[in-house]
C-alpha cells in the first residue's frame, strides 16, 4: 500500500501529523515497532499552545475533559516563596497547563485518527530507504520478519531520539549528556501543601525537587541527585522518593501506589536541519533537551502543525515545493532557542554553591516581584510566545504595536472558528468587506477562505496562515501586496508565471 506521505512513529508527533495531514485530505500511512501505546505518563503537560492549535482540528475538549488543569505555578526556596506565576493570566482560550499522561495524551490523538480513516499499523519498523528526485522508496519489516517495499513521496521521521529516519539520513545529532542523574515519580501523594491546580518546584541546597498534581490524588514527582555513578542511572524505590520528598519539600506528605518509577539522565541534543530532500525528522527526532519547562512533547507536536499544513498544499498541488523550505528555518529557530532555555532553567535550578544559591534565590524573588517577568514567564512557558521573526514566509508588515507582526501568533477569540478548521489548509483574511478583497479571495480559492473575517482595524488587512500566524498585513488600500504575496505561493500562478 504506497500513500503520499510515510510517518514513522506513533507516539504524540507522529500522530499529530497523520492527524493533520489526513484532515487536510492527504493520503498517509503510520508505522510504530511498538506492539501497542505506551502505558506509560511520559510527558505530562500540554501548554495553551498547543491546545490552540488541536482545537483547529475541532478536538481539544476531548482532552481538556480529560486532564488535570493548573493555574499556577510556585516556585519555594528554604520555605520562602520565590515566585508565584499566574498561568491563567495567560491570554488565550486555554489559560492553563493542562495535565494529562502521555498514554492519555496518544490514546486521544490515535482516536481521532481513527476518525479521520488512518489506522496506525504496528510491529513495523523502517529497515530501510532510499530516496530520489520522484520520492521515497522504503522497506518495512514486520513483527514476523516479512519484508515490505513501499513508495512515498515524502517521509517523516517521527521516530524519537533514535530515530532510524535521522540515522538513515546521517544527519548529526550534534550536543551532550548533562552528568547529573535525575529521578521520576508518579504515584499517589497525600498532605499536599497546596491547591491541585497549583504546581510547585523546590529549590533545596541538595537540588530540585519538582511536584506536578494530575489529578487530586496522582502527582509527578521529579528531583535531581547530582551525579552519583558511572553506569546507567538506577530506577529509585518508593523509599528513596519519599526520602527525598521529606528532605527537600515543607514534609507532611506521604507518597503510596508507584504508578511508574524511572531514573534518567539529560541529553541537550539537536540536528541542524530538519529536512533532507524529501525526508523530514520532527519531534524527538529532531531535538532533545531538558524536560524543564515541559516543552518537548508540545515542541514536537508543533513541529507538527507547521510542517503539515505546508506539506499539505504541497500535495495537494496548490503550492509550489519551495514552501516547505520555510519548515526547518523556523523550527530549528525554535529548537534551539527551547533548548538553550531548558538548559537555563536547569542550571539555575541545580546550583550546587551555598553562595550561589543565596544569590539565585535572591535574585529570584526580586525579579518574579515584576509582573512583566511573571507575564513573560507565563507566555515562554504557554508557549504562546512563540514566532517566526526571521521566516521566508514573512510578507510585509505594518510595524504597528496593535497589528501583530508578519511571523507572530494572532491570538485566537473564544468561540470563533480558528483559522486552519476544516478540511482545506485556507490562509485566512481578516478585512473591511470591499471589491478588492472579494475579488482577491476569488482569485486565490485555493489558498484562501471564502469567509472573510471581521478585521482588527477597519483600515488594515491581515493574511493569517493556517497554523494561526500572520503572514502580511497591510493598509486596506494595499490589497496588491497580499496578492502578490499569495501569487508567490499559488503553484498554478507561478508556473504561469
Amino acid at each position: 500500500m504506497n500513500s503520499q506521505v510515510l510517518i514513522v512513529g506513533a507516539g504524540p508527533v507522529g500522530l499529530t501529523m497523520a492527524a493533520e495531514l489526513a484532515r487536510y485530505g492527504v493520503s498517509v500511512r503510520i508505522v510504530d515497532k511498538a506492539a501497542q501505546r505506551t502505558d506509560k505518563s511520559k510527558a505530562v503537560v500540554l501548554w495553551s499552545r498547543t491546545l490552540e492549535l488541536l482545537d483547529r482540528a475541532n478536538c481539544a475538549d476531548a482532552f481538556v475533559s480529560t486532564g488535570n488543569k493548573v493555574n499556577a505555578a510556585n516556585i519555594i526556596a528554604d520555605k520562602t516563596v520565590i515566585g508565584h506565576i499566574i498561568i491563567s493570566d495567560v491570554r488565550s482560550p486555554y489559560p492553563f497547563a493542562l495535565m494529562l499522561p502521555q498514554s492519555d495524551t496518544e490514546r486521544l490523538l490515535d482516536e481521532h485518527l481513527g476518525r479521520l480513516g488512518v489506522n496506525t499499523q504496528r510491529q513495523t519498523e523502517l529497515s530501510s530507504f532510499e530516496q530520489d528526485e520522484s520520492g521515497i522508496t522504503a522497506v518495512l519489516r514486520n513483527a514476523d520478519g516479512q519484508e515490505e517495499v513501499v513508495k512515498a513521496n515524502w517521509l517523516i521521521g517521527c521516530d524519537g531520539a533514535h530515530s532510524a529516519v535521522r540515522h538513515g539520513l546521517g544527519l548529526a545529532f550534534l550536543g551532550n549528556t548533562l552528568q547529573s542523574d535525575w529521578i521520576l515519580a508518579d504515584l499517589n501523594l497525600s498532605g499536599y501543601p497546596l491547591p491541585t491546580m497549583e504546581m510547585v518546584t523546590y529549590w533545596h541546597e541538595d537540588g530540585v525537587l519538582l511536584i506536578i498534581p494530575m489529578s487530586a490524588t496522582r502527582f509527578r514527582i521529579i528531583a535531581d541527585l547530582g551525579l552519583l555513578t558511572g553506569g546507567p542511572p538506577v530506577n529509585p524505590t518508593l523509599d528513596q522518593v519519599q526520602a527525598i520528598i521529606d528532605s527537600r519539600g515543607p514534609g507532611g506528605m506521604t507518597t503510596t501506589n508507584p504508578i511508574w518509577l524511572s531514573a534518567f539522565r539529560i541529553n541537550e541534543r539537536k540536528v541542524s536541519d530538519y529536512r533532507a530532500g524529501r525526508a523530514f525528522v520532527v519531534g524527538d527526532a529532531a531535538h532533545v533537551h531538558s524536560p524543564a519547562g515541559g516543552q518537548g512533547m508540545n515542541t514536537g507536536m508543533q513541529d507538527a502543525f507547521n510542517l503539515a499544513w505546508k506539506l499539505a498544499l504541497v500535495c495537494r498541488g496548490e503550492s509550489a515545493e519551495a514552501l516547505l523550505d520555510s519548515f526547518s528555518v523556523e523550527r530549528s529557530a525554535v529548537g534551539a532557542e527551547i533548548l538553550k532555555a531548558a538548559g537555563r532553567l536547569t542550571m539555575v535550578a541545580t546550583m550546587r554553591n551555598h553562595t550561589a544559591q543565596a544569590v539565585r534565590n535572591l535574585s529570584g524573588r526580586l525579579l518574579l516581584g515584576l509582573a512583566p517577568v511573571r507575564k513573560a514567564m507565563v507566555e515562554t512557558m504557554s508557549e504562546v510566545s512563540i514566532g517566526y521573526d526571521h521566516s521566508p514566509l514573512n510578507g510585509p508588515g505594518l510595524h504597528r504595536g496593535d497589528i501583530p507582526a508578519p511571523g507572530r501568533r494572532l491570538e485566537p477569540t473564544a468561540g470563533q472558528r480558528p483559522v486552519g478548521s476544516g478540511n482545506i489548509p485556507h490562509f485566512a483574511l481578516f478585512a473591511a468587506e470591499s471589491s478588492n478583497v472579494s475579488a482577491l479571495a476569488m482569485k486565490f480559492p485555493n489558498l484562501i477562505d471564502a469567509a472573510i473575517r471581521a478585521p482588527l482595524d477597519p483600515g488594515v488587512i491581515l493574511l493569517v496562515r493556517p497554523d494561526g500566524y500572520v503572514a502580511c498585513a497591510t493598509e486596506a488600500d494595499n490589497v496588491g501586496a497580499i496578492a502578490d504575496y499569495l501569487g508567490a505561493l499559488d503553484v498554478a500562478k507561478a508556473m504561469a508565471a
